[in-house]
C-alpha cells in the first residue's frame, strides 16, 4: 500500500529577516545614544533619527511579512503540519514571555524577601546593618533612598483597580468572540473583538495617566530607589505587552472586517486570544504583588 505523506509549505527566501535586523540595529544604537546623552544633557538629533528609523524599519518589516504569511494561508499552500508548527511556535513564544516576567518578579522577591530583611539585621547581620545603613527600616515598600530622597507608593485603589477590571471585563469579551467565532456568528464576533480593543486602549490610557500622577504629585520616579525600579520595569513591559496585544487584536480584527478567518481556520485569531489571555494573568500577578501586598 501506498503511503500518503503531509506537504510542508516552504516559503522562498525573504528578505524580511535581514531588513528586522537592521531595524533592532538602529533601534539599539538610537535607544542606547538618547539614554546616553540625556543622562549628559547632551542631545543631537542623530540619535533620535536612528531610533525613529529603526521603528520604522521594523513596522515596515512586520507589515511586509504579516502580508506575505496571510496571502500564503488564504492561497491554501498550509498544511495541518504547518499549523501544529505555528502552535509550537506560539506556545513557546509565550514561555518565553513567562521567562521574561519571571526574572523580574524574580528580582522582586530577592529585594523584599531576602535583601531587605539582611539590612535590616535580620539573620544575624546587625554588623552589615549597622555598617552600611543604620537607619535603614526593614519595611516594603522602601520609600527612601541611601540618599535620603523619599517618595510614596502606589496606591492599590484607584486607577490600578480600574485597570484591574478593564483588563478582566477584556479578557471575558476576548471568550466571547471566540466562541463567535467558532459559531459562525460574524456580527457578535465583531462587536466583542472591538470592545476588547477598546478596552486595551482604555487600559494603557489610563495607565499613562497613573504614571503622570506617580511623577508629578508621589515623587514616584525610575530613580526612587528599588521600589520605583521594580515598579516601573514591572508595570512598564506589562504596558509594552499590553500595547503589542492591543496592536495585534486590532490587525485580527480588520482582518475579520475583510472576511478572513473560518470556524475551522482561525489560528491567527487564537494565538491572539492566547496572548491577551497571558497578559491578563501577568497583571493580576503585578496587581497583587507590586500594588497589594
Amino acid at each position: 500500500m501506498k503511503q500518503e505523506y503531509e506537504t510542508y509549505y516552504v516559503p522562498a527566501q525573504s528578505r524580511w529577516p535581514i531588513v528586522g535586523a537592521f531595524g533592532m540595529f538602529f533601534i539599539a544604537v538610537g535607544a542606547a545614544s538618547t539614554v546616553i546623552n540625556s543622562t549628559k544633557e547632551e542631545s543631537t538629533g542623530l540619535t533620535h533619527y536612528l531610533l525613529y528609523v529603526g521603528i520604522a524599519t521594523i513596522i515596515y518589516m512586520l507589515y511586509g511579512w504579516f502580508k506575505n504569511v496571510i496571502e500564503e494561508s488564504a492561497s491554501g499552500l498550509y498544511s495541518k503540519q504547518m499549523d501544529r508548527s505555528f502552535r509550537q511556535g506560539m506556545s513557546w513564544f509565550i514561555f518565553s514571555e513567562v521567562m521574561f516576567f519571571a526574572a523580574f518578579f524574580g528580582a522582586l522577591f530577592y529585594a523584599r524577601v531576602l535583601s531587605v530583611p539582611w539590612l535590616g539585621g535580620a539573620s544575624n547581620n546587625a554588623m552589615t546593618h549597622e555598617l552600611l545603613w543604620p537607619a535603614f527600616d526593614a519595611v516594603w515598600p522602601l520609600l527612601t533612598t541611601p540618599s535620603g530622597e523619599t517618595t510614596q507608593a502606589m496606591p492599590w485603589t484607584g486607577l490600578p483597580l480600574i485597570n484591574t477590571v478593564i483588563l478582566l471585563t477584556s479578557s471575558v469579551t476576548i471568550h466571547f468572540a471566540h466562541q463567535a467565532l467558532e459559531k459562525d456568528n460574524r456580527s457578535q464576533l465583531k462587536l466583542f473583538l472591538a470592545l476588547t480593543v477598546v478596552l486595551g486602549i482604555i487600559f494603557v490610557g489610563l495607565q499613562i495617566e497613573e504614571y503622570v500622577h506617580a511623577y508629578q504629585d508621589l515623587g514616584l520616579t525610575l530613580d526612587a530607589g528599588i521600589y520605583g525600579n521594580t515598579f516601573f520595569l514591572l508595570t512598564g513591559f506589562h504596558g509594552m505587552h499590553v500595547t503589542l496585544g492591543s496592536l495585534i487584536l486590532l490587525i485580527v480584527l480588520l482582518r475579520i472586517f475583510k472576511g478572513h478567518f473560518t470556524s475551522e481556520n482561525h489560528f491567527a485569531f487564537q494565538a491572539a486570544a492566547w496572548y491577551w489571555h497571558f497578559v491578563d494573568v501577568v497583571w493580576l500577578c503585578l496587581f497583587v504583588f507590586v500594588y497589594v501586598l
